[in-house]
């Protein structure tokens, strides 16, 4: 007999002496927040003007009031007595840190002398470069004003091939652009997802599919975080993840556990393409007069590939009536995935899993997505006018971020994982990854990047970081050579959409294209964790040239902080914290929309400055007046916008389309388009600073086809046509750049770069080793090296808040266990881990969770004393250390080309093909290497012995 369940007690009702919900302050604000980009809202309970507690907003879309670690402990960020206080002029030496303060009236003179001079000369020697800002939208727009093409920010060297590979297959990408469906997968695989990224969401998701008992696998090459709780790890080698999702698909297509019905469908996989080897138009899509794409149907032959009632043919050799010989995207495919090449036997070794394993999780994922389908009882109709009464998905989702993209094989290895989504017809299905709106968006979305034909005091039309077709889109001169600083949208990364921030300082100091007059920079620490070797973007900021000026004259650093970069800056301008100020989390730039709906935010100031500081943003378009850049001038010359709310409010991108989608018109009653509302942020701030779309139902599912999704899109000013958006296996964009590299066509790269091109640029995702590790010496060093952020910060934002430094003040490299006591060494030893370029000094801890190949680290924990009011024996610089010394930002020299350590298609900052070799340190003492330590600043305040808030110092 089962056992009687136990009576409850009745509880006493509550006592009406006993207030059980005391305020903590006097006043409730809410704003979003930004201890890391995931922007959830936050509600920050004030008492005499000060911060008292920092709560999620269970209203606000993103974390349901959810609030981490990092978001609570924004106090101590606000509070921190790292923020910088006042403008400050350099007066000794670049890197000496002798500053004075001086007023923003003097500030805002020196910085529009500069930068008058260079736009009045040629703006391309202004090189302006933003860290994770949220502001792109302004800043991108600001250059473009100004007139240079030298503009970039932070996906340079994060995510821009997740970006890139997402958009130019699917129309979408990972994280801000789609989410799995966690209230219905069965079956999510997570691959290099560490916990800095999107983690409230994340977090509310997994809890989610564990609740429901749904299988979640994590692939990464370390196991904390998510992977720590995954039902299955997939600890594969760093580098490999391509592989092993072309594996996957081999399996798949050998076991035909594939969705055909989606990919005639929804893909151009039907599509026909020209087999001409040698000719100008081998490998481009077959078209016809009016250059409508052709399939070839069962009854008619070629028709229109679009045609609703197509009945394709999807392998096999065909011939047009003109002649041509052609084959179906899908008969290439097979073709190749196919090959030995990627069955699991040939692949096991190298990716570290067993080849009976990826087979098995290869059936896993088949018997869920075609066993297990999902069916919902929602009607839908179509792009052809057809009515569902039923939506139909195949329930595996998947989700990537940093850890498969930050190799130079990103670009390709997230390519592969869309083409695995698209095999099993599981895109904005239920159950699969689902888009978030304003996506999709038409593949590649927009028009080319601007740039081309830079000259004094004119502005460039159209956006600095767009997407490219063809050779004819590339920012070259006619000899091929870069027409930007960071060499983006060139010959050496075509689909640089993201910029490369990380090669700016080193080509500005080569003067490779060209030399610069001034460096601006927002939030981006480059003197540090935010470059790929610390050591020798410290060299460049501070060389000179032979006549004794610096190689990089002017550099214009904001930021809210005391970082190692401030000290390499030559003007200071002090930025608010993000309590302080207005933001807008723009639906321009990267807005906080998800499967159900678009949707954006705001930040308001929730408390005043108690410092000489000013909000960046501001700054800007202050700047923008003074420099009479077109867009923030009226005709008369004077300011168009009086600060940053009144840009935001009154800023059109296009007619009726500005920086927030929530609350336009005159009334407010508009969303999407509309004319600018007066008491648009007013209506934010009612609302709990978000706005919020809500999709009917018969709008969520299959959003590249659902015509209803497609017109409210367009209604809403997000896409310029209604019109299928048609998932792309096959990239003819990358295509034309290997024409051009085999001879074709008016734009070619030059002679050094052919092959490069021709064998990056292929139209089906390949693989291929890590740059880094084509040339090295694998034998000597034999593991390879990754950081992952930890949970406890983000970047660098959390080196100056008091109680995030308790959870991480110092980092150990961490390595298997095994592979530890195989050489002989044991907990808390000290040992050198040397690179091709380098060698620093640390202790090792051991663990079972990590691939034994594999070493690792918490990254931008380690800092140099004296940054971020730290003492000079703080643990992050005495016992801290940053993997960064032993990278390099170029690979190694070939035939006198000096190649960016970074994805050859993208740009894509390579962080994670690292390798190294680690060796027995005699002795303890200091991590290595050591920089001498920073002297503190002007005005800054004395460093307790013991940070406390609102407590009295101990005695």
């Amino acid at each position: 007999m089962p056992e009687a369940p136990t009576p409850t007690r009745p509880q006493p009702p509550p006592d009406p002496r006993v207030d059980y919900s005391v305020p903590v302050g006097d006043a409730v604000k809410t704003t979003t927040c930004y201890m890391c980009a995931c922007r959830c809202g936050i509600r920050v309970h004030l008492k005499d003007g000060r911060i008292r507690y920092i709560e999620g907003n269970p209203d606000h879309p993103v974390n349901r009031g959810v609030i981490c670690g990092k978001g609570s402990a924004g106090i101590m960020t606000q509070y921190a007595p790292a923020r910088l206080s006042s403008p400050l002029l350099r007066v000794g030496e670049r890197g000496a840190g002798e500053f004075k303060e001086i007023s923003w009236a003097e500030a805002m003179e020196i910085a529009t002398g500069w930068l008058r001079h260079v736009r009045e000369t040629d703006p391309r020697k202004l090189a302006f470069f933003t860290g994770r800002d949220q502001s792109q939208s302004l800043t991108g727009f600001w250059a473009a004003q100004f007139g240079t093409p030298n503009f970039a920010a932070h996906g340079g060297f994060c995510s821009v091939n997740m970006a890139a590979g997402g958009l130019y297959s699917i129309g979408g990408s990972f994280w801000e652009f789609g989410e799995p469906d966690w209230d219905r997968c069965r079956y999510v695989v997570m691959f290099g997802v560490a916990e800095d990224h999107d983690s409230n969401p994340i977090k509310l998701g997994l809890s989610r599919v564990k609740a429901r008992g749904a299988r979640f696998v994590s692939v990464n090459p370390v196991r904390t975080g998510y992977s720590a709780i995954a039902d299955e790890w997939v600890g594969i080698r760093p580098g490999t993840d391509g592989l092993f999702v072309l594996a996957l698909v081999h399996e798949l297509l050998r076991t035909d556990k594939i969705d055909l019905d989606f990919l005639a469908r929804y893909t151009n996989a039907a599509w026909l393409v020209v087999r001409n080897p040698g000719g100008a138009d081998d490998g481009l899509f077959a078209r016809d007069e009016n250059g409508t794409p052709l399939a070839w149907d069962r009854a008619r032959g070629a028709i229109d590939a679009k045609a609703a009632d197509l009945s394709p043919v999807m392998v096999g050799d065909h011939t047009l009536p003109d002649g041509r010989r052609v084959q179906p995207v899908f008969h290439l495919l097979a073709e190749r995935y196919l090959g030995a090449e990627y069955a699991p036997e040939a692949v096991a070794e190298r990716c570290g899993i067993e080849a009976a394993r990826i087979r098995r999780i290869a059936a896993e994922i088949a018997e869920v997505a075609f066993d297990q389908p999902l069916v919902l009882d929602q009607p839908w109709t179509d792009v052809w006018g057809r009515r569902h009464e039923q939506t139909i998905g195949r329930p595996v989702a998947f989700h990537a971020m940093r850890g498969i993209s930050a190799h130079s094989n990103g670009f390709h290895t997230c390519r592969a994982l869309h083409l695995l989504q698209m095999l099993l017809g599981a895109v904005d299905t239920p159950g699969s990854w689902r888009y978030k709106s304003p996506f999709p968006r038409p593949i590649p979305p927009g028009p080319p990047p601007a740039g081309k034909g830079a000259r004094p005091n004119t502005p460039l039309s159209g956006n600095l970081l767009s997407f490219p077709q063809g050779p004819d889109d590339l920012l070259v001169d006619d000899a091929g050579n870069p027409l930007r600083i960071d060499k983006a949208f060139s010959w050496e990364a075509p689909l640089a959409l993201h910029g490369m921030m990380h090669t700016v300082i080193g080509n500005a100091g080569a003067g490779d294209p060209y030399p610069i007059d001034t460096l601006f920079m927002f939030m981006a620490n480059m003197a540090w964790n935010s470059a790929m070797n610390p050591g020798e973007v410290i060299r460049i900021l501070t060389d000179k040239r032979e006549d004794g000026e610096y190689a990089i004259p002017h550099v214009i650093y904001s930021d809210a902080y005391f970082s190692e970069t401030v000290p390499y800056a030559d003007l200071i301008l002090p930025d608010t914290t993000y309590l302080e100020r207005w933001d807008c989390i723009s639906v321009l730039d990267r807005p906080i929309g998800s499967c159900h709906g678009a949707g954006d935010a705001i930040r308001q100031p929730v408390i005043q400055p108690d410092r000489d500081v000013r909000p960046f943003q501001e700054v800007l378009i202050e700047l923008g007046a003074r420099l009479g850049l077109p867009a923030f001038v009226r005709e008369d010359g004077s300011p168009r916008y009086k600060d940053y709310p009144d840009y935001i409010v009154n800023h059109q991108r296009a007619p009726g389309v500005g920086p927030l989608a929530g609350f336009r018109g005159a009334d407010g009653g508009k969303k999407g388009v509309g004319e600018p509302n007066p008491d648009q942020l007013q209506r934010y701030i009612d609302n709990g600073c978000f706005w919020r779309d809500h999709l009917p139902p018969e709008q969520h599912w299959y959003k590249h086809a659902n015509q209803a999704y497609l017109d409210g899109s367009k209604a809403m000013g997000f896409i310029p046509r209604a019109e299928q958006i048609v998932l792309q296996l096959w990239s003819e964009p990358l295509q034309k750049f290997r024409l051009a590299a085999d001879g074709h066509g008016e734009r070619q790269p030059p002679e050094h770069l052919r092959e490069r091109v021709a064998q990056y640029c292929d139209p089906l995702p390949i693989w291929y080793p890590p740059l880094e590790q084509q040339g090295a010496d694998l034998g000597r060093f034999d593991l390879s090296a990754v950081t992952q952020r930890p949970m406890a910060m983000y970047h660098s934002w959390g080196s100056m808040n008091a109680w995030l430094r308790q959870i991480h003040g110092s980092n150990k490299l961490y390595m298997a266990r095994s592979r530890a006591e195989a050489m002989g060494l044991i907990q808390d030893d000290w040992v050198w881990v040397e690179s091709r370029s380098g060698r620093l000094k640390c202790q090792v801890s051991l663990m079972e969770g990590v691939n034994p190949d594999t070493v690792w680290t918490w990254n931008a924990i380690g800092k140099r004393a004296g940054a971020w009011g730290l003492s000079e024996d703080s643990p992050e610089a005495v016992r801290g250390f940053l993997l960064n010394h032993v990278i390099s930002e170029w690979l190694p020299a070939q035939e006198g080309f000096r190649a960016a350590n970074a994805d050859p298609v993208t740009g894509q900052a390579a962080w994670y093909d690292l390798r190294v070799r680690v060796t027995k340190a005699d002795g303890a003492g200091l991590t290595e290497p050591q920089f001498s330590p920073l002297h503190d600043r002007p005005g800054a305040p004395a460093r307790p012995e013991v940070l406390t808030y609102n407590a009295k110092s101990p005695a």
